[in-house]
């Protein structure tokens, strides 16, 4: 299946990222005080940026309700696995990369003291050549907008690179099952 490709906004997914990253966008849950805000966040900012969503009630990226969304929008593990999914199913896509190829609007994931990534940051700003000095972040659980990321102690990271988004579906088509 090959579909033409929506760039991706940076610029709007990094003014929405500045807009929201003291405050809450009524529009959508708070899970602060149930897991955390911080890929929930993202998701926000990257549909600022994208304007699709993928209604695949599994492995889709979704947001409809405080209960009705799809674990890769609240899940940083899963927030992974869909953006550097191997199909051209909708919605944002990318692909795992350094940090000298990232740009404003793209996402970085920290592993803290535990087995699996726990927070997903997106970059607002990065200095030339870029650092962990010098690229800047906003988040949500431990809200930050202009955050270094060499403030943060981690294990691990890994830096997420978004290339665009393949379109919605028409109306009555379904996807095919991977």
């Amino acid at each position: 299946m090959s579909s033409a490709v929506i760039p991706y906004d940076r610029k709007a997914a990094v003014a929405y990222a500045h807009k929201w990253a003291f405050g809450r966008n009524p529009a959508f849950y708070d899970y602060e005080e149930i897991g955390g805000d911080c890929t929930n966040f993202a998701s926000q900012c990257l549909y600022a940026g994208t304007g699709v969503m993928n209604f695949e009630p599994v492995f889709g990226w979704y947001y409809i309700n405080a209960n009705q969304k799809s674990p890769s929008w609240t899940g940083v593990e899963y927030f992974y696995n869909f953006i550097t999914r191997i199909g051209q199913t909708p919605g944002p896509f990318g692909v795992d990369t350094t940090l000298e190829q990232l740009e404003p609007g793209d996402f970085v994931q920290l592993r803290f003291n535990k087995e699996v990534f726990g927070h997903t940051p997106i970059i607002v700003a990065m200095g030339n050549p870029p650092t962990l000095e010098n690229t800047l972040i906003a988040a949500h659980s431990y809200d930050a907008d202009f955050r270094p990321l060499s403030t943060y102690y981690f294990q691990e990271i890994r830096f997420l690179h978004i290339l665009g988004a393949y379109p919605p579906l028409p109306q009555g088509k379904s996807q095919p099952s991977a």
